[in-house]
């Protein structure tokens, strides 16, 4: 019997346990208990598997004292220890189940946390037959005869090129490999792409979404006029204001979508922008005081933990991500029975004002609000001086810069949320040819 197109990648390489729950089931309209049953299996799977096979962990878990069979249901997870970034920037064979000859690509990460590089590896039958085996239909609604812009990076980061397989391999589209901002990929060249080849679906960053829509309206051309039906946005955080004047700009739904180069997939948003459906078919995500580690219940907000249960041949368990966010459990009012994910930021990007931490998306909301602030913007955090939060904007097209206005949008984002504010207006915020930075530690980081 002939495989359907969109399971076509399943054969006999692809996981056993991918094959029988997947087969007949995408990952978010598979029903809950059977999904529960399969993140269970497959969690004792790549433990044993883990503890068997990686130097790493079989290290680890024997200085914790831990075997493989103590580990019976998710639960149980908390029992084992983290994995950190730091564990990552080491040796990067050490992570290895399998040879090295049989590791098809490596990706590198970005260096915006600091640090030496995390080289994340995967196996052919890792990258493309199991991360691909649980599909997303409703989730990702793009179809044969779809054309993608995909402006995202494909040099060293994995965002490019995981989501240049799935949508040929899993939707059967047509893909514009615009990439963002390389040595090829300039602006003007995507905008020229997208005005000869009318994508129906987008996917990129929320700042280069800014910045192509810039330099579209600089060559005249409108993306409103673009026959898109849906855009992602992806690679950096930004606030639901923002995403709306993302909307504005290209004239379509913006969703969010949400991964790490450790752990790939971990939520995609719905038409319903009420948080990030957790790809249970790929990851469990645990919630856990950053401090203590202690795992929180739904809705506390602390560091998102990941383990990926599709990738055998490096595995990945209970990795801190240094992001922050909290689940809500409740079904979505979409359909998608899949749990839901809020981020609050990264650990590392939190904007202490009058000893209060608060996250850059919480205050990003509020800027965005006001009309007169462009889409270009940064906070200053200033050591020795947390009294007072300093933001450098741009304005609005059209409007003029004046010490009024400037004490008129600090005492509204004073009153927004109850900290001093100095705005400072500039003529124009640097432009980022990799990931937009919107907190910096001081004034000689804005050159």
């Amino acid at each position: 019997m002939e495989l359907p197109a969109e399971k076509r990648f399943l054969t006999e390489r692809t996981h056993p346990l991918l094959t029988k729950y997947f087969m007949n089931h995408d990952a978010d309209t598979m029903p809950t208990e059977l999904m529960a049953t399969y993140q269970e299996e497959a969690l004792q799977e790549i433990i044993t598997h883990a503890a068997e096979k990686s130097p790493f962990y079989r290290e680890k878990f024997q200085k914790a004292g831990i075997n493989a069979k103590d580990i019976q249901n998710i639960s149980d997870l908390s029992k084992l220890p983290f994995t950190t970034k730091d564990e990552l920037r080491g040796d990067p064979w050490r992570f290895l189940t399998c040879d090295k000859k049989n590791i098809s690509i490596i990706h590198v990460s970005t260096g915006t946390t600091g640090g030496e590089p995390i080289y994340v590896m995967h196996t052919y039958q890792d990258f493309f037959l199991n991360d691909l085996a649980p599909g997303f239909c409703k989730l990702v609604p793009v179809e044969e005869g779809d054309i993608v812009l995909n402006a995202l990076p494909y040099e060293m980061s994995s965002a490019g090129l995981a989501f240049h397989k799935s949508f040929i391999h899993c939707c059967s589209a047509t893909v514009l490999t615009a990439g963002k901002g390389g040595a090829y990929s300039t602006p003007e060249k995507t905008v020229k792409m997208m005005r000869d080849l009318k994508p129906t679906v987008a996917i990129t960053s929320p700042s280069y979404a800014v910045t192509l829509a810039e330099t579209a309206a600089k060559e005249g051309f409108d993306l409103t006029t673009l026959p898109l039906k849906l855009m992602w946005i992806t690679g950096e955080g930004c606030s639901p204001a923002f995403r709306q004047r993302v909307e504005k700009l290209w004239g379509t739904t913006a969703n969010f979508y949400y991964g790490t180069l450790e752990g790939g997939v971990i939520g995609i948003e719905c038409n319903n922008h009420a948080g990030y459906h957790i790809a249970n078919s790929h990851v469990i995500v645990e919630i856990v005081n950053p401090t203590t580690g202690e795992v929180l219940e739904p809705l506390e907000i602390g560091e998102i933990v990941v383990t990926c249960l599709a990738r055998f041949g490096t595995p990945l368990i209970r990795y801190r991500t240094q992001d922050l966010g909290y689940i809500d459990p409740e079904p979505c009012d979409c359909g998608t029975a899949l749990p839901r994910i809020f981020l609050r930021g990264r650990l590392g990007d939190q904007v202490r004002v009058n000893n209060i931490d608060f996250s850059p998306f919480y205050l990003e909301e509020f800027l965005m609000r006001q009309p007169e602030v462009g889409n270009w913007y940064q906070f200053v955090a200033q050591p020795g001086n947390n009294d007072v939060l300093k933001i450098r904007v741009e304005l609005a097209p059209g409007v003029v810069p004046s010490p009024a206005l400037a004490d008129k949008l600090s005492s509204k984002m004073e009153f927004a949320f109850g900290v001093p504010c100095e705005i400072v207006i500039v003529p124009e915020v640097p432009r980022p040819r990799a990931k937009t930075v919107r907190v910096i530690r001081s004034e000689e980081e804005t050159a």
